[in-house]
């Protein structure tokens, strides 16, 4: 071939590359380079990253997924998109999730403050002040946000919420909290609080469908 041309690669020779690239693994690899997949084949770097361009083959690249096996899940399913779609009359759905090991860090020394010709300044090392929880309930009506940080991430803490959010929503409301199934919420004192305050429904996600949750934090 002329200098710069790039050579042409027979058909079977694309496929074998394809096949070998989706069905086999390299010799004390978990996945094909380029560099090792060029020697398998017999072929230069560039034309088996070219292929891979074509075919968009990406091998270096692991996408995760995990099935729920929770036996009612399309039930669950049904209710919780049903709440986003069609919620009941006088209520308000909340999305409730927590984030507990959170890092409390704090800078060693003030920092200077914004003025002309300079941005605010904050040093580079910091101390530690422990961990704290957020919790958080994500009002589907209008984006709004409860919040609150806790030192800890127990029933205690889930019922302190829970009067949170009962101040803090107008009181004529039915509350529809859409929460997973992590045992704070299933805590036998949870239960007893929600008896006593009818107002608040939880609807729990199907096992491992935490991405049901609009307000994932």
């Amino acid at each position: 071939p002329r200098p710069g041309r790039i050579p042409k690669i027979s058909k079977a020779k694309i496929k074998a590359v394809v096949e070998a690239t989706l069905q086999t693994t390299p010799p004390h690899a978990t996945h094909w380079s380029t560099r090792t997949m060029a020697k398998a084949q017999g072929l230069s770097e560039a034309t088996i990253r070219r292929i891979w361009k074509q075919h968009n083959l990406k091998p270096h690249l692991v996408k995760t997924f995990k099935l729920s096996r929770d036996k009612h899940f399309v039930e669950k399913l049904y209710d919780i998109v049903g709440l986003y779609l069609n919620p009941p009359d006088k209520s308000l759905v909340l999305c409730v999730d927590e984030k507990s090991q959170i890092q409390a860090l704090d800078r060693t020394q003030p920092g200077l403050p914004l003025k002309k010709g300079r941005c605010g300044t904050m040093t580079h090392d910091y101390k530690r002040n422990g961990t704290t929880t957020l919790f958080a309930a994500l009002s589907m009506l209008d984006g709004k946000v409860i919040g609150n940080c806790m030192p800890r991430h127990r029933h205690q803490e889930f019922i302190r919420f829970l009067k949170q959010i009962d101040g803090e929503t107008p009181f004529g409301l039915d509350l529809h909290l859409i929460v997973d199934n992590y045992g704070t919420h299933k805590h036998p004192r949870v239960k007893s609080w929600l008896k006593r305050h009818p107002r608040f429904h939880l609807h729990f996600t199907p096992t491992s469908s935490s991405w049901v949750k609009s307000g994932r934090t």
